[in-house]
């Protein structure tokens, strides 16, 4: 009988590796207790949150937990059906409008996960006589989005304009043609420079979709992502977002100007098929979504605290995924996953949680230590963050 698992030897031996060097576990970590969008109780201690999406800190806001009591004790834990049956209540509505007004357009979906709303909108538009042409860096969901449609799939080389007219060109004229981009890549925290690739798309006749995950909130005049700071959001055809990042919360959007968008509705099988999120999430995350959009200290404060930490950590010797702040995600590069995996224990020994990312999901084949910076990390906490650096890295030898 042929194991299905054999596929994953080469994966289980590094992962054992990993562990017999008596390293913990950087991808089963238990966070007892969180005590605020920045500080968690890690292994019996106060560790300062630095890998949560958390961007905007909107996990504690009394406004948004009340709105998710209120609503427990209004509509109960769960719908218990999908959009389509029973699972449409006034809060996801009212999340839908919260969207519409956010982004200033006229459709909005709602789905259980941000990974659902990729898988959703990707495979139901593109099919297998239709063309993708992607960033060869995208998230895992939009490849799987694209399986799923059974699309031509295209990919370009990272960021490359010249990379993406050369594959525009040889395509048919009157083939359906989607290209897909990311306003910021989750794994370096670098920024698409969508101001040339969106215009360049529709020239040569193809739909844009944007995956504005890690940008909703804090990029932007009014947090609309780098679509908005570019000024292509208008140009744009679909803006793919997440509520478990500055949202603070859990679920997937979709938002469009296009005037046949609500037809996805009946003919997107991840979300016909898929139970609604629960009321209490959606009536955190319209509630978030509101406060977002007048956020303008935060999202001040967050650009701050980015550019403080990226040129300390440069200043110290690190290596960085990025020349210049972009985001608020900032990539240390390790040189292999061993020394990435110690240099995380000895920062997680210091009072500081960040990702580890390795191979397959980073590119390059780049170990990565990932800091999200949060918009309530205090000036003294970022102070404290880089001394943690600093201590860590010259115990493990990662600085000189």
């Amino acid at each position: 009988m042929t194991d299905l698992f054999t596929k994953f030897d080469d994966l289980i031996k590094t992962r054992e590796d990993l562990l017999s060097t008596g390293v913990t576990d950087p991808f089963n970590l238990v966070m007892e207790k969180v005590l605020s969008p920045t500080v968690a109780i890690c292994n019996g201690r106060e560790t300062i949150l630095l890998g949560t999406y958390n961007y905007m800190g909107m996990t504690f806001d009394p406004d948004v937990i009340q709105a998710g009591k209120d609503a427990l004790d209004n509509f109960g834990s769960g719908t218990t059906g999908s959009r389509v049956l029973n699972g449409t209540y006034a809060g996801h509505k009212a999340c839908e409008e919260a969207l519409r007004d956010f982004y200033d357009m006229d459709g909005a979906m709602v789905f259980s996960t941000g990974y659902l709303a990729n898988l959703g909108v990707i495979s139901t538009l593109a099919g297998k006589d239709d063309y993708i042409i992607l960033d060869i860096d995208s998230h895992a969901s939009i490849y799987d989005g694209c399986a799923m449609g059974n699309a031509n799939v295209i990919p370009f080389r990272h960021n490359d304009i010249e990379a993406l007219e050369k594959r525009l060109k040889r395509l048919p004229e009157d083939a359906g043609k989607l290209v897909i981009l990311e306003g910021v890549y989750s794994m370096l925290g670098d920024v698409a420079p969508l101001d040339k690739m969106v215009p360049l798309a529709k020239k040569y006749g193809a739909m844009v979709l944007v995956d504005e995950a890690h940008s909703m909130g804090f990029i932007g005049e009014n947090g609309r992502g780098v679509c908005e700071a570019q000024g292509v959001i208008d140009d744009v055809d679909f803006i793919i977002g997440t509520f478990s990042k500055s949202v603070g919360t859990v679920g997937g959007f979709c938002v469009s100007n296009h005037p046949k968008f609500e037809i996805l509705r009946l003919v997107s099988r991840p979300y016909v098929f898929t139970a609604s999120l629960p009321p209490s999430v959606v009536a955190t995350a319209a509630t978030s979504i509101g406060k977002l959009k007048h956020a303008k200290a935060k999202r001040d404060h967050l650009w701050e605290n980015s550019k403080r930490l990226h040129g300390g950590l440069k200043k110290l010797g690190f290596q960085l995924g990025t020349e210049d702040p972009q985001s608020a995600i900032i990539a240390v590069i390790m040189p292999d996953l061993e020394k990435g995996a110690a240099m995380w224990e000895a920062l997680l020994n210091e009072g500081l949680y960040v990702n580890l990312a390795r191979p397959p999901a980073t590119p390059a084949n780049m170990t990565l230590l990932r800091c999200s910076l949060c918009a309530l990390h205090s000036d003294e906490q970022v102070g404290e963050i880089l001394g943690m650096f600093e201590r860590a890295g010259r115990a493990t030898g990662c600085i000189d």
